[in-house]
């Protein structure tokens, strides 16, 4: 798994590349989130569009980051999960919890 982070006015595109599952990167994610909201930023995107798969244990990293965020008063959004990934979070009936966006201007603008 490769994360990368970049800003663009105030909000934090978290780019992921691979695959977010037991074993890769455990806890990954909630440390990200977490050190950007200790450093005070409180609009969070994750691109998920270069992520191919994510287990349960994945699930549960991002609900955990979901939860963190809310906790923090910042709101973390969902940016093209592909297919895979999106099926994974239908089935789950975790989609409704996120708010999703198909394109990076979309989130972007909904943030706004």
């Amino acid at each position: 798994m490769n994360i990368e982070v970049r800003k663009t006015n105030d909000v934090v595109i978290v780019d992921f590349k691979g695959r977010l599952a037991v074993g890769v990167g455990d806890e990954v994610l909630p440390h990200v989130i977490n050190e950007l909201l200790d450093e005070g930023y409180k609009k969070i995107l994750l691109n998920l569009s270069d992520m191919d798969y994510i287990d349960s244990n994945g699930l549960g990293e991002l609900v955990q980051s979901l939860k963190t965020s809310k906790r923090y008063g910042a709101s973390l959004r969902l940016l093209k999960p592909q297919d895979r990934v999106a099926k994974t979070l239908r089935l789950t009936n975790l989609l409704p919890m996120f708010s999703v966006y198909e394109t990076e201007s979309e989130a972007l603008q909904a943030f706004a």
